[in-house]
């Protein structure tokens, strides 16, 4: 399969954290441009719900950050392409208030989920031609100071996607890895929402406020739209990570 030029319609689509924010958005933008789409969430409430809002959908209840999730998923399919989305909602406390159980949970959940299934696609392989991408968090490279070791395990996900093309591209397997960093919080997601609230609250002004002073910002609409982007139309400009902002989607030097 040609990683030139290629549009979603009749392609084996994955999306992990698919029934809630960006991960929905994702999965309905897909499952219209006639993807053959599997949503993966932990809750099957919540993936029933956008079951009976998207015809077709094949959906799939599992803890992604489970050692054997890889494997569950791809032995419905491997993917053509696969969005690891979603994962564990930080604390919204500076760190002296929190425990390590606290601070480390999205390492235990977000960076390892992008770790395990990373490694699968390797390992597998997947065919050539495709595409694997991460949706990180612009706290990745900017910080968050109130939220554990949220950031940091942003990060990762991003060197991840490095480490992984280079290994592709080592091995000559032909699978495109990329990291998409949104640039600001998401007030239309539940992250978004706790992330302007709890931010708001810590410097003593309103959300509203708060969101003001944030500036432009990009919607999860708009995440969806450079997946698609990106998966289509492959930037000229090598690279594995990429900030999707108001302005649209650059490389990270």
């Amino acid at each position: 399969m040609s990683s030139e030029n290629w549009t979603l319609k009749g392609k084996r689509v994955v999306v992990l954290g698919a029934s809630r924010g960006v991960g929905r958005e994702i999965v309905q933008r897909a499952s219209a441009d006639g993807a053959q789409v599997l949503a993966v969430a932990r809750q099957e409430g919540d993936l029933d719900a956008l079951a009976r809002n998207t015809p077709g959908l094949e959906t799939l209840a599992l803890d992604a950050a489970t050692e054997g999730a890889p494997e569950m998923v791809f032995r419905k399919g491997r993917p053509d392409l696969l969005v690891i989305c979603g994962g564990a909602k930080p604390p919204v406390r500076p760190m002296p208030e929190l425990t390590w159980a606290e601070f480390s949970v999205n390492w235990e959940v977000d960076a390892k989920m992008a770790f395990l299934f990373c490694r699968e696609a390797l390992q597998v392989p997947l065919a050539a031609g495709s595409v694997v991408v991460i949706i990180s968090s612009g706290a990745g490279i900017g910080g968050s100071p109130i939220s554990g070791g949220y950031a940091g395990a942003k990060r990762m996900q991003m060197f991840i996607a490095k480490y992984c093309q280079a290994e592709s591209d080592r091995r000559e397997l032909g699978i495109r890895f990329m990291a998409l960093v949104p640039s600001r919080i998401m007030p239309e997601t539940d992250l978004g929402r706790a992330a302007a609230n709890g931010y708001a609250q810590y410097l003593g002004i309103t959300t509203d406020k708060f969101l003001e002073n944030m500036g432009p910002r990009q919607s999860p609409a708009n995440v969806a739209q450079a997946v698609v982007d990106f998966v289509s139309r492959p930037p000229m400009e090598p690279g594995s990570i990429f900030t999707i902002s108001a302005d649209g989607m650059e490389k990270v030097s």
